[in-house]
C-alpha cells in the first residue's frame, strides 16, 4: 500500500488558492492513501469568529471537499484532509438548527464517500473559535484492489498528547493513523515514535510549514511531517520549511501483529481493573 503525507503552507482566506495548489503537486503522483494539514483551507491563525463563519465549509458542499472528491474519484485513492467545518446541527432540548463551527479532518474515499472527525482536544486559541469535538474516535474501513481491507483511524494535531487519543484508535483495530498537523511546538514528531511503539500501528502526522500572519497575530509552524512503521521506524521526515510529497509503501497487515515477544502482548497484557481508582 502506497501512503504518503503532502505538506505545503495553505495562505489563510484563500481556500480556492490552497485546493488548487493540492491539486498542482499531486497531479503525477501515485499514491493509495494520502494526509494534508490541519485547516489546509483556511489557514490557522484566526482573529475572529466572522472570519472562521466565512472560511469554514460544509463538507458535502465546499469548494475545498468537492476538489478533495473530484482528486479521489479521479486517481481512485483516499485522502485525509484537516479542514475548517460549518455543521448545522439540530437541538435536541429547542429542535432549533444551531450552526457550530469544528477543526475538523476529512476522510475521503473514491466513491464520493466521506467520514469526519471533529478535533477534540483543542489547542490555546483555538478553544475561542470552534467547538469541541463531538464525535467519538472511531476507526474506519476502506477498500480497493490495490491493498485490501485497511483500518483507518483519524485525529489532529493536540490530540496526540492525550495518549488515550491514538490507543482508543488502535484497540477499535486501527492499522493507520492518519494525523493532520499544525504543529507550533517541537515535541510531536519524536513523540509519534512513542505513539506507533505503544500501539503498533503505522502513523502519517502531516504537518504544515511557514509563518501565518493576520492582523497583530503571528504563528511559525515546525514542519517536518513524519511517516513511522508499528515498531517506530521513520520511513520519511519532511524538511522544516519546503513544500514536497513523500510516498512510502508498507505492508499494513504488520498492525495486527501485537506481539512484543513470545510471552507479551500488547493488548492482552493490559490490565486495565488496576488503572482507574
Amino acid at each position: 500500500m502506497k501512503i504518503g503525507y503532502l505538506q505545503f503552507k495553505p495562505e489563510f482566506g484563500k481556500g480556492k488558492d490552497n485546493i488548487a495548489k493540492i491539486e498542482n503537486m499531486v497531479s503525477d503522483v501515485d499514491f493509495d492513501l494520502l494526509v494534508i494539514p490541519e485547516l489546509a483551507n483556511s489557514g490557522y491563525v484566526f482573529c475572529s469568529k466572522e472570519e472562521v463563519e466565512e472560511y469554514s465549509e460544509k463538507p458535502s458542499e465546499g469548494i475545498f471537499c468537492n476538489a478533495l472528491f473530484k482528486i479521489s474519484a479521479e486517481k481512485k485513492c483516499f485522502i485525509v484532509s484537516g479542514f475548517c467545518e460549518r455543521a448545522v446541527e439540530t437541538s435536541p432540548e429547542t429542535g432549533d438548527g444551531n450552526i457550530n463551527f469544528y477543526n475538523s479532518s476529512i476522510l475521503v474515499c473514491p466513491d464520493h464517500n466521506f467520514f469526519i472527525y471533529r478535533k477534540i482536544h483543542l489547542f490555546e486559541e483555538e478553544k475561542l473559535f470552534f467547538s469541541p469535538g463531538n464525535l467519538k474516535f472511531k476507526v474506519n474501513r476502506i477498500s480497493s484492489p490495490n491493498f485490501g481491507s485497511v483500518n483507518i483511524g483519524m485525529m489532529i494535531c493536540f490530540d496526540w498528547i492525550i495518549p488515550e487519543a491514538a490507543r482508543t484508535l488502535a484497540l477499535q483495530g486501527a492499522q493507520i493513523i492518519c494525523h493532520p498537523s499544525n504543529l507550533v511546538m517541537p515535541y510531536c514528531q519524536q513523540a509519534m515514535y512513542t505513539r506507533a511503539v505503544e500501539n503498533h500501528v503505522f502513523i502519517i502526522t502531516t504537518n504544515r510549514i511557514g509563518t501565518e500572519t493576520n492582523r497583530n497575530k503571528e504563528v511559525k509552524f515546525t514542519g517536518k511531517s513524519v511517516i513511522l512503521d508499528t515498531k517506530g521506524n521513520y520511513l520519511a521526515t519532511g524538511s522544516e520549511d519546503k513544500e514536497e510529497i513523500r510516498i512510502v509503501e508498507i505492508n499494513p497487515e504488520e498492525a495486527f501483529n501485537k506481539n512484543i515477544n513470545k510471552n507479551n502482548h500488547l493488548f492482552n497484557d493490559r490490565r486495565p481493573e488496576f488503572y482507574f481508582s
